[in-house]
């Protein structure tokens, strides 16, 4: 079941013939950071894996088997990565300011996956061709449609060309972070609302804590709330369980938790630190997820809690590279993304 304000999907050699003519015409970059080229290689030890320095700092080490590859610098904010097998692309949404600023600054950019090297292309700008983007954070792919968590709006793009195909208001419901946005198997939506004010002032917890749905004809539906959720965070479906993956970003306790297809049945998987902001999941059952609490990503599988990339401040909401088994990781604060490889076991 597809959402009636998705554009049909084109075929993959289309989508991938326009991405190409646009690239080779010189596709629109946007804010000058934003085409800054990626930086190689770190330094591999028998201790493990630590990324270079970039702009003076040295960030993210590795002892549990991950091999950082590249950082993707000049970025503004970025809060989330979404990878698209199809077009072998990297989508990262970039805040450009506080969190929950309606300032209109807001960015998408695309990257190669192939090659990072290539630097990064402006795909929607806030202000620009009708696009209206104040602080993007989760995304997801539907078709051809790239869908953004935008504070209390979700805004809908083409993949290609960036056009805007869709903006649902959340606003007279009352919500105050969305956040992440996940994809059901029946093409209808998730969307988390972390109940949170992101300002100069700091993270404030307002609530409500929630988990929307958006269904047919853009339908909007409240899956579950409450205080419960531990604010919820970043949110994924597991296929193989057949759940919601859902993580709380309460900064004192830091849950993992699945929930049944309709949001009822959650159960805690993890608690341990909190501010916990992306998640993900493996194919092999492995769950990734990030902490503001220790500066860390994790993995958790088979019950064992393993911090996988350290020393990443407010890592937020990863993505996963699937073709070349990559972990994509926002620095918001640092305007980068760091890429490195994800272990079997």
């Amino acid at each position: 079941m597809r959402i009636g304000l998705t554009v049909p999907t084109t075929t993959g050699v289309l989508a991938r013939s326009v991405l190409a003519t646009l690239m080779l015409a010189g596709c629109d970059r946007g804010p000058g950071p934003a085409s800054s080229a990626a930086v190689a290689a770190g330094a591999d030890t028998v201790a493990g894996s630590r990324a270079p320095s970039t702009d003076g700092v040295a960030l993210g080490f590795s002892d549990a088997g991950a091999r950082f590859v590249r950082t993707i610098g000049g970025l503004g904010g970025p809060e989330s990565v979404r990878y698209d097998p199809e077009l072998d692309v990297y989508y990262v949404s970039n805040m450009a300011g506080y969190g929950s600023a309606k300032d209109g600054n807001g960015y998408i950019v695309r990257v190669s996956a192939s090659n990072p090297d290539s630097g990064a292309l402006v795909l929607a700008s806030g202000g620009r061709n009708g696009v209206v983007l104040d602080s993007p954070k989760g995304l997801a792919l539907h078709g051809d449609t790239l869908w953004a968590a935008d504070i209390d709006h979700l805004r809908g793009f083409h993949r290609v060309t960036g056009a805007p195909l869709a903006d649902l208001d959340f606003s007279s419901l009352g919500a105050v972070q969305l956040n992440d946005v996940a994809l059901a198997p029946d093409g209808t939506l998730r969307v988390t609302d972390t109940g949170i004010i992101m300002s100069p002032k700091g993270v404030i917890h307002t609530g409500p804590d929630r988990i929307f749905t958006v269904g047919p004809h853009g339908a909007i539906g409240e899956m579950v709330r409450g205080l419960a959720l531990r604010q919820p965070n970043g949110i994924t479906w597991d296929a193989a369980g057949k759940r919601w993956i859902v993580v709380s970003f309460d900064p004192f306790v830091g849950e993992v938790a699945s929930m049944a297809p309709d949001g009822s049945d959650r159960r805690v998987l993890r608690t341990g630190t909190g501010h916990l902001d992306g998640v993900e999941v493996l194919g092999d059952g492995g769950i990734l997820f990030t902490s503001w609490a220790d500066s860390s990503v994790h993995l958790l599988r088979g019950g064992r809690d393993v911090r996988l990339v350290r020393e990443v401040p407010e890592a937020a909401d990863i993505g996963v590279d699937t073709r070349r088994r990559r972990l994509a990781i926002p620095l918001s604060t640092l305007d980068r993304v760091e890429l490195w490889t994800i272990p079997k076991d």
